[in-house]
């Protein structure tokens, strides 16, 4: 079969290409062409368009990319329609993906399936009405979609999460021992390491990396640790990819507190594997902190954020932000977001997730009942291929 896919950023590009390698495995005849990344690329078929020509994010960014956006959607249509796939694949990029959708079921006879769901539980509930109309089936990776959407009275797929199935394979492959690994990075192997993952884009870390380092003041052998015997902390940094190692070292020289502070780029799974708490700017990484059950906080400053909390209230349709409580519908972890985020409240909350055995220990049950046990075992892309052949094979 023909399969044309399309991912406009880097997470669809790493989960289309997981995706393909699971039809190419279930079809050996599978014929691939796509907008999307290196990852896709490396999988084989045809990239028609790198992610990199549509990532743009924001309002004025896509106000001044706008006749490229418009040029790559016409080229898109025109292509699909000359390609002539038996399926269309859309992952994610609502903005993008959705105006495929619409034309790909107006002017073809094409199905259009999609991978990844936009977030209109959070916001923008309406394109539910784009959605039934122009998406022929849907494939979830959070459970809790599945409710909302029939809600709508439109089914869907959950078939598994990505994120279980990397955090699997990796515990499965990785072999070095928390000694090793702290000798290679000048760690203590006796000092709990504290992890700081603080976001993947330089606008997130820039403003909640500052934050994290000023609380980790309060937590040096005279204060927190008197009523306790633990040992002082040590505090590791996830470098994001992509990002310059100068971006860091510029931060720490504005710091007043970097003392005991390291980067380790490019591990944040080994880092996760070995750390006794973190501090995760919210997105999928709060997933992944959980799946390693690793204690966290969820951080994420915004810029006025009086204001944003207020139109949070407004706008917002969900009652959390990170994917842990979104999952569990609870508050298995503490969320310090806009206004919330500041030295003090999320030294608080580092002291419960650091001192006190009993919080930890509930929260290692609610990561358990709550997050883990829904989420369901490993294998989202084998699940999302052999349903999606099994629909087109129905349909001749």
């Amino acid at each position: 079969m023909k399969y044309y896919i399309i991912a406009g950023e880097a997470s669809g590009d790493l989960h289309a290409s997981n995706l393909m390698r699971a039809l190419k495995a279930k079809d050996p005849e599978a014929e691939f062409r796509y907008f999307g990344g290196d990852l896709m690329a490396a999988v084989g078929g045809t990239l028609v368009k790198h992610y990199r020509e549509l990532a743009y994010m924001g309002f004025i960014q896509v106000a001044i990319h706008a006749r490229t956006i418009l040029r790559n959607m016409h080229l898109c249509k025109e292509d699909i329609v000359a390609w002539s796939p038996n399926v269309v694949i859309l992952v994610d990029y609502p903005g993008f993906n959705l105006s495929i959708a619409k034309y790909v079921k107006t002017h073809t006879q094409i199905p259009v399936h999609y991978y990844i769901s936009p977030k209109i539980w959070a916001w923008k509930e309406y394109r539910i009405k784009d959605i039934r109309r122009y998406v022929d089936e849907m494939f979830s990776i959070l459970p809790f979609e599945v409710p909302f959407y029939a809600k709508h009275g439109y089914p869907i797929h959950y078939v598994g999460n990505p994120c279980v199935d990397a955090v699997s394979q990796f515990k499965a492959q990785y072999k070095e021992t928390r000694e090793g690994f702290c000798t290679r990075h000048g760690l203590d192997p006796e000092r709990p390491i504290v992890a700081l993952l603080a976001g993947s884009r330089k606008q997130e870390i820039k403003d909640n990396l500052p934050i994290m380092l000023a609380a980790t003041k309060h937590f040096t052998p005279g204060r927190a640790y008197r009523r306790t015997n633990m040992k002082d902390h040590q505090w590791v940094i996830a470098g994001a990819p992509g990002i310059d190692k100068e971006m860091y070292g510029e931060l720490f020289a504005k710091s007043e507190t970097t003392r005991g502070v390291t980067v380790v780029y490019g591990e944040t799974y080994a880092l996760l594997s070995h750390s006794y708490a973190a501090m995760v700017t919210s997105g999928t990484a709060t997933l992944e902190t959980a799946l390693f059950r690793v204690p966290q906080v969820v951080c994420y400053y915004i810029m006025c954020g009086k204001v944003v909390s207020w139109l949070r209230r407004l706008v917002l349709k969900v009652e959390y932000i990170s994917l842990v409580n979104l999952v569990a519908n609870f508050p298995v972890v503490r969320e310090l977001v806009a206004d919330e985020m500041r030295e003090r409240e999320l030294k608080e909350a580092l002291e419960q997730i650091l001192l006190d055995e009993f919080f930890r220990n509930r929260m290692f049950d609610e990561y358990d009942k709550m997050v883990l046990s829904p989420l369901g075992e490993p294998g989202a892309s084998e699940h999302t291929a052999e349903k999606m052949m099994e629909l087109l094979r129905a349909r001749g």
